[in-house]
C-alpha cells in the first residue's frame, strides 16, 4: 500500500509541474490525449513545448522538443530518437527513482526511453521546461539538477547549451545528425570538440574528419560578450548566447552533414541562414595534403592549393596536371640531413587558418614572440610556431610538432604563423626579398636573364607540346574506348576545346567543389532530370547560382555526347545560348556546370495550365524570335557551323527576364559551311521533332533544325504538344491539323484560349505562315534560319507554303500496328541516342 501511494503522490507532482491539462485520476498521459487535447508540456514564457510528434511523412511517434511560437514545427531535442513508438499510443510517467520513463504503450511493460538517473528514494524529483529549452529534473530538497536535456544533444545546439565534454564525468556534449528528415534516429554526421592539443572542432561522418570548425583561440569573438569558451580541469566547452531576447536562433547539424546557424524571420514566416559550413572551397579537411595551404578566393583557372614555404608537391604530375592535391607536399631537398642547426630559419606565412592543432602545444601564454621563436627553433621536431594574442591572457606561444595539415589563407580572421625551413630555402627566400634592382650591372643582368628565361620558356613550350600531343592522344583513345563509369579516374582531361587543359572560359571544377555547391547532390536542390541524367541547383564559393548536369550510370547519353557538349559549347557565345561556366571529371560521373536559369524549361511555361497565363502574346513572340537568332547564330555566325538536332522545348531555358536559352548540346554536329547533307547510322533527337529525312533516312542539315523550330513554334502558339495526339483524333499529328485548317482558311482556330485576348491577328498568322514553311516536305525549299529571323522581322514577302511532312491524317482502318508505329505515334519525349535505319 504505501509503495502505491508514494509512487501516485510522486507522479501527480509530476503533472502539476509540467501543466498537463488532464484531470487527477489519470496516471498516464497518451499520444492522442496529447495531440487532441493539447496536453502539452510548455514553458513558463511559452517559448518552447514538449510532446509527442512525427517528423515529416514519418508513422513513427517520438518525444521531443520544440518551438511553441515559431508557425513552422521546428524540433530541437528529441528523446526516443533510435527508439521509436510503432503503435498509436505512448505513456510518458515518473518512477519512484526520480526518472522520466516513456513507455510504448498503456501497460507500462515496455520502456523504450528513461533519463537513466537514481537518487534517494526518501525524496522526489520535479520535471521543469524551462524558457531556453532545457528539460530538467530537480531534486526538490536540494534544488540540484540531477538531469537535463542539454547534456544530451541532438542536432541542435540552441543558446546556453555546451558543445564539448565535462572532464570529471566523463560526459560528452556531441551534435549528432538525423539520419533523414523523417528519421530522427543518430545519423552519420557528428560535430564536437577534439582537446587534443589546443581545442578545436571537427565535423566527423563517421570517424573520418571532413571539416575542422573553430581552433582555439577564435579570433572572431575574442572580446565578444555572446560567446564562452571554457577550458579548464573540470570541462572544455563552447557555448554561444543571444543579447536580444526577441532573436530566436539555433545551430542545426543537417542530415546532409551541413552545418547551418539559422535565425527565424517571422515577417517571412521562415527559417533564414546566418552562415552554413562546409561551404568553401577549402573546407574540406586536409584538401591539400600535408604541407599544403589553399586559397579560397583562388578557383576556376587557378588551382587554389600550394606548399608552404620550404615544400614542393609530392606527385607533381597529380598536382600540376590534373590538379590533385591529396598527396601533399614533402621538404624540397629530401637528401638534406637535417634541417636542425644547420643554419635554418622560419618564414612568415600571413593570415591563415592555423594548420591542425592536434599535435601543438601551448608553451606559454604570456611569452614574446621572439622568445615563441627560440623556444621553437631548440626542438628540432618543432615543425612551425605562431604568436598569437589571447584576450585578457598575453600573447601566448603555440608551437606543431609533425605534419601541418589543413592551412587555409583567411584574411580576415587568421593568424601568421611560421614554418620552419632549411638554410637554402632561407637564403632564397632572402634573395628574393632584396632590392637587387639598385646593384651595379643591373641592366646587363635583366638583358641576360631575360634572354636566358625566353630561351628556357621556348625549350619547356617545346617539350610540353610534345608530351601533350601523346597525352593528348591516349585521351582520346581511352575517352572513345572506355564507358562512362571508368574513362576518366586517374586520366589527364585535355580540354578539346583549345587542346589545353584550360580554357578562359571554361572551369575544371574539383568533385568537392561540386559536392558542397550542390549541397551533396541533394533532392531539394533537384531542377529537373533528362536523357543526360539529374540536374540540380548548386552555389559556388563566390556565392555564383549554376545549374549541375549530372550524367546518369543509365543514362542512354554517354560519353561522346559528354565530350561534345563541351567541345561545342565552350566556342558558343550568345544571348540566346545556354553559357557552360566549366567541367567535372573527378568521381564515376562526368558533371556540366552551366549558368542558373531560374524559370527552367519553355515547356514548363507553354504547357501548363497555369503558368501558362504568363506568358502574353507579346512574350511568345519575343521568345520564338530569340530561339531564331540563336540558331541562326550556330548555323552561320558562330566560328563552328553546328547542326542542334535535338531542339525542342523542354531544350529552351528561359532567364529571370524570360528570355529564352538554347541548351544541351550533347548530339551536336560540326558542319562545314560548303557542306549541303550528311548522312548518319545513328538517328539520335527526340521524335515529334525530327524531320522526315532523318528520322527515316538518316540525312541531316540546317534544315533539319528548321523543321524543328517550326514544331516549338506552334506549340507555342496553340499550347499543345506535337506528339500528344492520338488515334481519336482526326489529325495525328499538330502539323496535320493546322495544315487542314490553313487551307481552309481557319488558322486561328488553333490558337491558345489564353492567347486570343492578347495576341494579334495579323502576326500569329504570319508566324503560323512561318511555321508551315519550315516543315515543308522538300528539305531544299524549307528556309534558312537567316530567312526566317528576316520573316519573324516582317522584312520579307511570306511565299505560300507546300504540303508538310507527317500531316498523318487518320484512318478509319488501321489494321497494322506496327504501321502505326511506323507513323510515329509515340508520345515519348526522351531524347533518344540510337535507332538503327531502315
Amino acid at each position: 500500500m504505501e509503495f502505491h501511494k508514494l509512487f501516485l503522490q510522486s507522479f501527480l507532482l509530476l503533472l502539476v509541474i509540467l501543466h498537463f491539462t488532464v484531470s487527477s485520476s489519470k496516471d498516464t498521459i497518451t499520444i492522442n490525449q496529447i495531440i487532441q487535447d493539447g496536453n502539452l508540456l510548455i514553458s513558463s514564457e511559452n517559448n518552447f513545448a514538449l510532446g509527442f510528434f512525427s517528423p515529416g511523412s514519418s508513422r513513427y511517434r517520438y518525444l521531443g522538443i520544440w518551438y511553441h511560437k515559431v508557425r513552422e514545427q521546428t524540433v530541437v531535442w528529441v528523446a526516443n530518437g533510435n527508439d521509436p513508438i510503432t503503435g498509436t499510443s505512448g505513456v510518458l510517467s515518473m518512477d519512484l527513482y526520480g526518472n522520466l520513463i516513456l513507455y510504448s504503450n498503456h501497460d507500462q511493460k515496455v520502456p523504450v526511453w528513461s533519463t537513466n538517473v537514481s537518487v534517494d528514494v526518501t525524496d522526489t524529483c520535479v520535471a521543469q521546461l524551462l524558457d531556453t529549452g532545457n528539460l530538467i529534473l530537480v531534486h526538490d530538497t536540494s534544488k540540484r539538477v540531477v538531469w537535463q536535456s542539454f547534456d544530451h544533444l541532438t542536432d541542435t545546439v540552441l543558446p546556453g547549451m555546451k558543445l564539448g565534454f565535462n572532464r570529471r564525468t566523463g560526459m560528452q556534449h556531441i551534435m549528432k545528425s538525423w539520419r533523414s528528415a523523417d528519421d530522427p534516429g543518430t545519423g552519420n554526421f557528428s560535430f564536437q570538440i577534439n582537446p587534443k592539443g589546443s581545442p578545436q572542432a571537427f565535423l566527423f561522418v563517421g570517424t573520418e574528419y571532413i571539416w575542422r570548425g573553430f581552433t582555439w583561440p577564435l579570433k572572431r569573438y575574442a572580446n565578444a560578450s555572446n560567446v564562452s569558451f571554457v577550458n579548464n580541469d573540470d570541462e572544455i566547452y563552447l557555448a554561444y548566447y543571444i543579447s536580444d531576447a526577441s532573436l530566436i536562433a539555433r545551430v542545426k547539424l543537417y542530415h546532409s552533414g551541413l552545418l547551418k546557424k539559422l535565425i527565424w524571420h517571422e515577417k517571412d514566416g521562415k527559417w533564414k541562414d546566418f552562415w552554413s559550413a562546409p561551404m568553401s572551397l577549402c573546407d574540406p579537411y586536409g584538401y591539400c595534403g600535408t604541407y599544403g595551404i589553399c586559397n579560397p578566393h583562388d578557383h576556376g583557372l587557378v588551382f587554389e592549393c600550394d606548399c608552404l614555404p620550404g615544400y614542393e608537391p609530392r606527385f607533381p604530375r597529380d598536382w600540376n596536371i590534373l590538379k590533385d592535391a591529396s598527396g601533399g607536399c614533402v621538404r624540397k631537398r629530401l637528401e638534406s640531413t637535417s634541417v636542425c642547426g644547420h643554419g635554418e630559419g622560419f618564414v612568415e606565412v600571413a593570415h591563415v587558418k592555423v594548420p591542425d592543432t592536434s599535435a601543438a602545444v601551448w608553451v606559454s601564454m604570456n611569452m614574446s614572440p621572439k622568445d615563441c621563436e627560440e623556444e621553437c627553433r631548440r626542438n628540432c621536431s618543432c615543425s612551425a610556431y605562431a604568436s598569437i594574442e589571447i584576450a585578457r591572457k598575453g600573447t601566448g606561444c603555440l608551437t606543431w610538432y609533425g605534419e601541418l595539415m589543413d592551412t587555409v589563407n583567411n584574411k580576415e580572421e587568421g593568424y601568421d604563423i611560421h614554418v620552419r625551413v632549411d638554410a637554402v630555402e632561407l637564403a632564397e627566400m632572402a634573395q628574393k626579398s632584396n632590392n637587387f634592382l639598385k646593384r651595379k650591372d643591373m641592366l646587363a643582368i635583366l638583358v641576360v636573364s631575360g634572354v636566358s628565361a625566353w630561351l628556357v620558356i621556348i625549350i619547356l613550350a617545346y617539350l610540353w607540346l610534345k608530351k601533350r600531343k601523346r597525352v593528348r592522344s591516349k585521351w582520346n583513345k581511352r575517352w572513345l574506348d572506355t564507358n562512362s563509369k571508368a574513362y576518366y579516374k586517374g586520366t589527364l582531361v585535355e580540354n578539346e576545346v583549345e587542346g589545353s587543359t584550360s580554357h578562359p572560359d571554361i572551369a575544371f571544377f574539383n568533385l568537392r567543389t561540386i559536392l558542397a555547391a550542390s549541397n551533396n547532390f541533394s533532392p531539394d536542390n533537384k531542377l529537373g532530370q533528362g536523357g543526360f541524367g539529374v540536374v540540380y541547383k548548386g552555389k559556388l564559393s563566390n556565392g555564383k547560382e549554376v545549374a549541375v548536369k549530372r550524367l546518369s550510370n543509365n543514362s542512354a547519353q554517354g560519353t561522346e555526347e559528354f565530350k561534345n557538349e563541351v567541345m561545342l559549347t565552350a566556342k558558343l557565345q550568345h544571348k540566346n545560348l545556354v553559357k557552360l561556366v566549366g567541367c567535372c571529371i573527378q568521381g564515376e560521373e562526368p558533371i556540366l556546370v552551366y549558368e542558373y536559369l531560374p524559370n527552367k524549361s519553355l515547356d514548363s511555361f507553354i504547357f501548363d495550365e497555369t503558368r501558362r497565363l504568363v506568358l502574353d502574346w507579346q512574350k511568345r513572340f519575343d521568345i520564338i524570335v530569340g530561339i531564331a537568332r540563336g540558331l541562326l547564330y550556330i548555323h552561320r555566325d558562330s566560328r563552328l557551323g553546328i547542326i542542334h538536332r535535338d531542339l525542342k522545348a523542354s531544350n529552351i531555358l528561359l532567364d529571370e527576364e524570360m528570355n529564352p536559352k538554347i541548351s544541351d548540346f550533347g548530339l551536336a554536329r560540326i558542319f562545314k559551311s560548303n557542306q549541303i547533307q550528311e548522312k548518319t547510322n545513328r538517328i539520335a533527337g527526340t521524335f515529334g521533332y525530327m524531320p522526315p529525312e532523318y528520322a527515316v533516312f538518316g540525312k541531316f542539315s540546317t534544315k533539319s533544325d528548321v523543321f524543328s523550330f517550326e514544331i516549338i513554334l506552334l506549340e507555342i502558339i496553340t499550347g499543345k504538344k506535337n506528339n500528344s495526339f492520338c488515334q481519336e483524333d482526326s489529325y495525328l499529328s499538330m502539323t496535320g491539323e493546322i495544315w487542314h485548317l490553313w487551307r481552309e482558311g481557319r488558322a486561328l482556330e488553333i490558337v491558345g484560349s489564353s492567347l486570343k485576348e492578347s495576341c494579334s491577328p495579323n502576326e500569329v498568322l504570319r508566324c503560323i505562315q512561318i511555321g508551315l514553311l519550315c516543315v515543308q516536305e522538300n528539305v531544299l525549299i524549307r528556309p534558312t534560319m537567316s530567312a526566317v529571323v528576316l520573316m519573324l522581322n516582317g522584312e520579307t514577302t511570306l511565299p505560300t507554303p507546300k504540303q508538310p511532312a507527317f500531316i498523318f491524317r487518320k484512318s478509319n482502318n488501321i489494321s497494322n500496328p506496327s504501321a502505326e508505329r511506323d507513323g510515329f505515334l509515340s508520345v515519348d519525349e526522351e531524347t533518344i541516342t540510337e535507332v538503327v535505319c531502315r
